[in-house]
């Protein structure tokens, strides 16, 4: 060997690092692997290594690149990195230099849904504004679910508790895989075009990647389209879709759709009754006040009638003409009494009584009464009143009282 094949370590390392850097696949590369070794640096850098069962890569993101990781790195994550392979001359060693680091799988899955939840947020598909209310009584459910599983037979069974007249139009969907999303779209608008008072679209609930069509920007937009309501029912309390956020209302579950939707007969029956019983209530209480103001009025009408004006009348008349009589009864009795005292006192006073007493009246010739023996002398004429005639007498002597002398 000759000493003009000799080569500094340098060199060596530079000229590796040359390659390196002409290597078009090295210059943009990703690298799956899993997180160890790592380590924050007080300057922001972050050191950490990459591994799988077959080997272990050295990684670095400088703080300037610090911006393409969302999330706190940590050992253990499955993580994909985007960067350059190079070689770091000092210690002739390459290494993966980050500039952008995305957890695997549903990390990849996740940032996807972000980044189209703000584009359609800034779109304003999500605003309160376009949301339609949740129409009431409804007679046609549509629903959007797979034929077969947990959901279509929670809603049924939901919905025919609730209400058993109502009408279900189900759309068998695949709620799952590529064609997922075109089948929930066509669903929902042929559902729509049929005329059905509200829609549910949702299946039970999965992984993200099990959920990923009804994050697809094609059921945003045909559920933000739809001219009927529409409920998203997808999964369970902890997952929401963007499904979830163009819907007129979200569900939890599918259970959940299912009683928004339909309204509980039992309840509105129970309701109309305490209407009914109120009702009821309020007219008898209605009646009642009406009959009592009735019968004052009919007690007021009999009382100003003519017909009680005038029998009234009469019988004030009768007392009148009772009392009248009464009075003169009683005025007649006092003067019938008052005569017989007259009367009396009358008799005391009569001649005739005297007469039929036995007394007599005596008078001259010249009718004149005759009280004393000094009137006549001897030879007169005199009449004598008896009771029951007059004597005619002739004075053939004098004689005086002896009371007299």
């Amino acid at each position: 060997m000759g000493m003009q094949n000799i080569y500094s370590v340098g060199q060596v390392n530079a000229y590796i690092k040359n390659m390196f850097t002409q290597d078009f696949v090295l210059k943009h590369i990703y690298v799956k692997g899993e997180v160890s070794n790592c380590k924050y640096h007080t300057s922001g850098h972050i050191y950490f290594s990459l591994k799988d069962q077959s080997g272990t890569v050295a990684c670095v993101m400088f703080a300037g690149s610090r911006k393409g990781l969302a999330f706190r790195l940590a050992n253990g994550q499955q993580v994909v990195v985007l960067g350059n392979v190079n070689v770091y001359e000092r210690d002739g060693k390459y290494q993966l230099y980050a500039n952008e680091i995305i957890l695997d799988g549903a990390g990849l899955l996740y940032e996807k849904f972000e980044a189209l939840k703000k584009e359609l947020e800034e779109m304003g598909m999500f605003s309160s504004e376009y949301k339609q209310p949740i129409r009431k009584y409804i007679r046609k459910l549509g629903i959007v679910t797979a034929p077969t599983g947990a959901a279509i037979r929670d809603i049924m069974n939901i919905a025919y508790r609730r209400n058993p007249y109502i009408q279900l139009v189900l759309y068998p969907a695949l709620v799952q895989g590529a064609q997922a999303a075109g089948s929930i779209a066509k669903g929902i608008r042929l559902l729509d075009d049929y005329g059905v008072d509200t829609i549910i679209a949702g299946r039970g609930g999965g992984s993200i990647e099990d959920l990923w069509a009804f994050n697809e920007p094609l059921v945003a937009r045909t559920i933000f389209e739809c001219n009927t309501p529409v409920i998203s029912a997808v999964g369970h309390e902890t997952d929401t879709t963007i499904a979830d956020f163009v819907a007129d209302m979200r569900a939890p579950t599918p259970s959940a759709a299912a009683e928004l939707a339909v309204d509980d007969m039992r309840i509105i029956q129970e309701q109309l009754w305490q209407y009914q019983g109120t009702l009821n209530r309020a007219m008898s209480s209605r009646l009642q006040v009406c009959r009592t103001r009735l019968d004052q009025y009919q007690v007021k009408l009999n009382f100003l009638s003519p017909e009680n004006q005038i029998r009234e009348k009469r019988q004030i008349l009768i007392e009148k003409e009772e009392r009248l009589l009464n009075l003169m009864e009683k005025k007649l009795t006092d003067r019938r009494h008052r005569l017989m005292i007259y009367i009396e006192k009358l008799k005391g006073l009569s001649p005739l009584e005297k007469l039929n007493q036995g007394y007599a009246y005596i008078s001259n010739e010249k009718n004149r009464k005759v009280t004393g023996i000094s009137q006549v002398e001897k030879g007169d004429l005199l009449r004598v009143y008896v009771a029951d005639g007059c004597l005619l007498t002739k004075v053939t002597g004098k004689e005086r009282s002896k009371s007299y002398e």
